[in-house]
C-alpha cells in the first residue's frame, strides 16, 4: 500500500519507532537514524545476559527497517540528516521540540527544503504548552497525566503501571493514521503538513467515553469491585475448573432471561430483586453472589456451550500464553513471521501490525537491522563517494556498526 513512499524515522524507544513498524509493514521504505550507541532499546535484554542475536522487543518495533548511525550533534550528521529529509515523503521523530528547533531539525526547518514533506512529531504532551519540551514516557504522560492510572484503580486501590509500551504502541497507531491522512493531502496538494500526536492526547481519546462523561457532567463514577457493579450482569465470573469468563450484557433488560438460563435459575426472571436493571444495580452484591454460584458448578466448556445457545456476548480471560494459542487469533492474522536478524534464514513469531489488507503484502518486510548496518548504502544512495564515506566514518559524525562513532 505505501510502495514508494520513503520515511525517515529519527526516533528511539517504542512510540515513533512502532508507529514506523507499521509503515514498514505497509510497504514504505523505512531509514531508522540511531544515534552513537544505537537505540537505547537494543539493550532492553543486556541486564539479563542474553546472547541470542534477536531481541524481541527491539525486532517488533523496527523490523524491515534500514539503519544508519548518525551523531547529529556534530554539523556533518545533522547535514546529512537534512539531506535524507529532502528527498523523504515522511520524516517521523520523537525528538524533543527545544532541540529540533535549536538544530534546525523541526518542521519549519525541514519544510524549507522539502515542502512536501509530512512531518511527524510525537511526544509526550503535544508541543504547545508549558511541558511541550517534558520528556515523555508512556506509563507517566499515557497511563498517569492522562487520568488512566486513577480511573482504572478500583475504590479503595493503589496505583499500578501500565504494562510495557501499552500507551506506546496505542499512540503508534494513532501516528501512523496521522501520517497516512497527510500523505493522502500531500497526494492532492503537492504540499506537506505538521502531524503532531501525543501520548497524552491518545490516552484522552482511548479514554474518551469516561473523559465525555467528565466533562459533560463534571464528574465520574469510580471502578468499583466485582461485586459493586453498575450492571452486576456485565461482570467477570469463575467456572468450577478455575478459568474466568468475560460477559458483557446489551442494554436495556433482553440479557437477564438468556443469562438466568444459561446458570439454570429461570425462577429468577421474575424475580423482584433482580428483574430490572434498577433492581440488580441496588441488589449487586446479592446478584453477583448467584451468578458466581451458578458459573462456580459449570466447567469453562459447559458455560461456553450455554452462552453461545442463549446469544451471551461474552469471550475468556486470557493469559498472553493462552492467546498466542488462540486459533482465532491465527485466524484474525493477529501473529506474523519475522525474519531472523541472525541472517541464517530461521524466523520468529512476533505481533502483527493493527490493520489487515487482505490479498496485499501487508507483513514484515525483513528482520530488524543491525546497529549502523545500511550506514553505508544510505550514504551512497545521497551520491556519496567512498572516499567521502571512509572520511564520515573515519570522522565519528557516521557509524557502519563496525566501530562506535565517537
Amino acid at each position: 500500500m505505501l510502495e514508494g513512499i520513503r520515511v525517515i524515522e529519527y526516533a528511539t524507544y517504542m512510540a515513533a519507532p512502532g508507529a514506523g513498524s507499521i509503515l514498514s509493514d505497509w510497504g514504505a521504505e523505512v531509514i531508522k537514524v540511531e544515534p552513537p550507541g544505537g537505540d537505547p532499546i537494543r539493550k532492553f535484554f543486556a541486564t539479563i545476559g542474553t546472547d541470542i542475536q534477536d531481541n524481541p522487543v527491539f525486532d517488533f518495533d523496527n523490523r524491515g527497517k534500514k539503519s544508519i548511525a548518525l551523531d547529529t550533534t556534530t554539523d556533518e550528521g545533522r547535514k546529512i540528516l537534512r539531506e535524507l529529509a529532502e528527498g523523504a515523503d515522511v520524516f517521523l521523530t520523537n525528538v524533543r521540540p527545544g532541540g529540533l528547533a535549536r538544530s534546525g531539525l523541526d518542521y519549519e526547518g525541514l519544510k524549507s527544503v522539502n515542502p512536501k514533506l509530512v512531518y511527524c512529531s510525537l511526544t509526550g504532551y503535544g508541543l504547545d504548552g508549558p511541558d511541550a519540551d517534558k520528556p515523555g514516557f508512556d506509563v507517566a504522560s499515557f497511563w498517569a497525566r492522562s487520568g488512566a492510572a486513577r480511573t482504572t484503580i478500583p475504590k479503595g486501590g493503589e496505583p499500578f503501571p501500565c504494562r510495557t509500551a501499552f500507551g506506546d504502541h496505542t499512540t503508534s497507531i494513532a501516528a501512523a493514521a496521522g501520517i497516512c491522512a497527510a500523505l493522502v493531502e500531500a497526494t492532492k496538494t503537492g504540499k506537506g503538513r505538521l502531524v503532531e500526536a501525543s501520548l497524552l492526547r491518545t490516552a484522552l481519546f482511548t479514554l474518551g467515553s469516561d473523559f465525555a462523561i467528565q466533562l459533560f457532567f463534571g464528574r465520574l463514577g469510580s471502578t468499583k469491585q466485582r461485586h459493586e457493579q453498575t450492571v452486576p450482569i456485565m461482570n467477570f465470573f469463575r467456572t468450577s475448573d478455575d478459568h474466568w469468563l468475560c460477559i458483557v450484557a446489551r442494554q436495556g433488560n433482553s440479557d437477564w432471561a438468556p443469562i438466568c438460563r444459561v446458570i439454570g435459575r429461570e425462577d429468577l426472571i421474575e424475580d423482584e430483586r433482580f428483574s430490572s436493571p434498577k433492581a440488580r444495580r441496588k441488589n449487586s452484591v446479592e446478584c453477583v453472589g448467584i451468578l458466581d454460584a451458578g458459573f462456580g458448578e459449570m466447567t469453562k466448556d459447559e458455560a461456553a456451550k450455554r452462552l453461545d445457545e442463549q446469544s451471551i456476548a461474552w469471550a475468556p480471560v486470557q493469559t498472553m500464553a493462552e492467546a498466542a494459542a488462540d486459533p482465532q487469533v491465527q485466524a484474525a492474522g493477529g501473529i506474523v513471521d519475522v525474519p531472523s536478524a541472525a541472517g541464517d534464514g530461521t524466523s520468529f513469531k512476533s505481533p502483527a501490525s493493527p490493520v489487515r489488507f487482505p490479498g496485499a503484502n501487508d507483513g514484515p518486510k525483513g528482520p530488524s537491522p543491525k546497529f549502523g548496518q545500511h550506514s553505508r548504502e544510505v550514504l551512497a544512495g545521497l551520491g556519496r563517494s567512498e572516499d567521502e564515506i571512509a572520511q564520515l566514518l573515519s570522522s565519528g559524525a557516521v557509524s557502519d556498526g563496525m566501530r562506535p562513532a565517537k
